[in-house]
C-alpha cells in the first residue's frame, strides 16, 4: 500500500500513507482511523520482540527517504496533526 500511495492526490480509501498516525493510532486496511465511519479493526499480526526491531528498521528506513512531494498537509496526508 505504501508504494501505490500518491502524496500529491488526494486522500481516500484507496489513496493513503498506511504508516500515517492520526492522534497516536493507525489506519486500518482501508485508511480510516478508529471513530470514523465504517472503521474495521484489522487482524493483529506477530508481536515478538525481533518483529518489532524488523519493522522498527523499516520504519527508520522510510522517515530517512520520504516520498516526492510528502510535507505535512499534502493532499494525500489526513488531518495537519497526522505524522508518520
Amino acid at each position: 500500500a505504501y508504494e501505490m500511495w500518491d502524496p500529491a492526490v488526494t486522500r481516500s480509501t484507496m489513496n493513503f500513507n498506511p504508516f500515517e498516525t492520526y492522534k497516536g493510532n493507525s489506519p486500518d486496511a482501508s485508511g480510516i482511523f478508529p471513530g470514523e465511519a465504517f472503521y474495521k479493526d484489522p487482524q493483529r499480526g506477530e508481536a515478538s520482540f525481533s518483529q518489532m526491531m524488523i519493522e522498527r528498521t523499516e520504519a527508520e528506513e522510510r522517515a530517512a527517504s520520504p516520498k516526492a512531494g510528502f510535507v505535512k498537509g499534502c493532499a494525500g496526508c489526513t488531518k495537519p496533526e497526522g505524522n508518520m
